[in-house]
């Protein structure tokens, strides 16, 4: 088979991967000797940096041949699909000679079950490690852990790779065993607590003050860019509240960077490029995108809002509100919390009111030490007045009272009155 082929099968297998959206890593040098490619934090794989850049990745399966008939996956054993796999030595060419004519930024690899685990995950590490070592790339480079992978693989991994993750697919056991028979959710987070107990290991190590006679810290980073999971929406009978509780343990227990949420696609719909039925699949007309972006939504809370999951939903409800944003849907049911005064209100506080995100809840604790903040002067440090006008006073002046929970939730509801979904910003 012809090397363009192979990169048509095996990148468009890939495609539907979305755990590899951003680095968050400065990049790992190359051993010995001069050295090409430089990755930066604020990612790869067609991800918008904060400066405004579009940043891209090479990402590629080094086999769609699986031994696994996972339902949902368009390169499940049963699939009737072309197949093929790279070598080593193609796929190390192949991210060099991308690279050197600035198409990528780096590299996301992951495969196919068309072996043991160890020997998959060993064809990834090899080419990792040939990439650093003798190619001399210094770009980004994410690996998947192949689930059943030894701590060992997983230590080497981390040495060559700027990112590890491995898929936790679906949001419970149950469902993994009716959807992906052949995975285990133990092995699945079995691996995750591998990577983080080996992750703290490094770290510790590197904190000893052991230094080689050139002045370089003795220990290697491991995996700088930490781990992060895929998790498919819509796949399985979950409901939102589920998934939420799920990846708020995830990142309490294993320290995960980022979870992704990819809005299921039925194997057999169009965007897969083939027919397939499996009755085992929901019948929907196309993928959750709304849900998934709700998902996204409710994730920032937990990251970056310093919300807990029964916050974002409490045990009376199941689903994220489709028309509102977490953030405001927790503020009309809290509306006895507001109004807040902004040139009092503490960091917590200002989180909490929709239209102020972390950056301008900074903005506004910096700018009260000099000066009081109108109303002009929050929307100048970056406050979305559209959402936070029922939600705030400045200096006692009100926009508008928070009087009628059902007339705001009508005005900042992001579908228009053509049923269109709008576009979200800073909430």
């Amino acid at each position: 088979m012809e090397l363009g082929e192979k990169i048509s099968i095996l990148a468009g297998a890939a495609k539907y991967d979305a755990s590899c959206a951003s680095s968050g890593s400065d990049g790992k040098g190359a051993l010995g000797g001069k050295k090409f490619g430089v990755s930066v934090p604020a990612g790869v794989c067609h991800s918008w940096t904060e400066d405004g850049r579009c940043v891209s990745l090479l990402k590629l399966l080094f086999s769609n041949v699986c031994r696994y008939d996972c339902a949902y996956c368009v390169n499940r054993a049963s699939a009737d699909i072309p197949r093929s796999s790279f070598t080593v030595q193609e796929l190390v060419d192949l991210t060099s000679e991308f690279y050197r004519r600035n198409y990528i930024e780096g590299l996301f690899l992951s495969s196919g079950i068309f072996a043991d685990p160890d020997i998959v995950m060993e064809k990834l590490i090899e080419t990792a490690r040939t990439l650093r070592t003798q190619a001399g790339y210094g770009g980004y480079i994410h690996l998947k852990i192949i689930p059943g992978t030894g701590d060992r693989l997983i230590k080497e991994a981390g040495l060559w790779a700027d990112r590890l993750s491995v898929n936790i697919e679906l949001p419970t056991e149950k469902s993994l065993v009716h959807l992906a028979p052949d995975k285990s959710g133990q092995s699945i987070l079995g691996a995750m607590g591998d990577f983080s107990n080996i992750s703290c290991e490094f770290e510790e190590a590197r904190r000893k003050p052991r230094f080689l006679p050139q002045g370089k810290a003795a220990v290697p980073a491991f995996a700088p860019a930490g781990q992060s999971t895929q998790l498919i929406v819509g796949a399985s009978a979950e409901d939102d509240r589920q998934i939420i509780n799920l990846s708020s343990s995830l990142y309490r227990k294993f320290s995960l960077r980022r979870v992704y949420y990819s809005a299921f696609i039925h194997p057999g719909s169009p965007a897969r490029g083939y027919s397939a039925f499996d009755p085992r699949l929901p019948d929907i007309p196309g993928p959750p995108l709304v849900r998934e972006h709700r998902l996204y939504q409710a994730d920032w809370l937990l990251r970056f809002y310093h919300f807990k999951a029964g916050e974002i939903l409490d045990e009376n409800e199941s689903f994220l509100d489709p028309h509102i944003d977490p953030k405001t849907a927790w503020a009309l049911r809290h509306l006895d919390f507001f109004p807040v005064e902004i040139n009092r209100a503490d960091y917590e506080t200002l989180l909490r009111v929709p239209g102020i995100g972390a950056k301008t809840a900074r903005r506004v604790i910096e700018t009260r030490r000099s000066r009081a903040i109108n109303f002009e002067s929050l929307r100048r440090l970056g406050a979305v007045l559209k959402r936070a006008r029922y939600f705030i006073i400045c200096n006692g002046a009100f926009i508008e009272r928070p009087e009628n929970p059902q007339r705001i939730r009508r005005l900042l509801s992001d579908i228009d009155g053509a049923g269109l979904q709008l576009p979200l910003f800073e909430f």
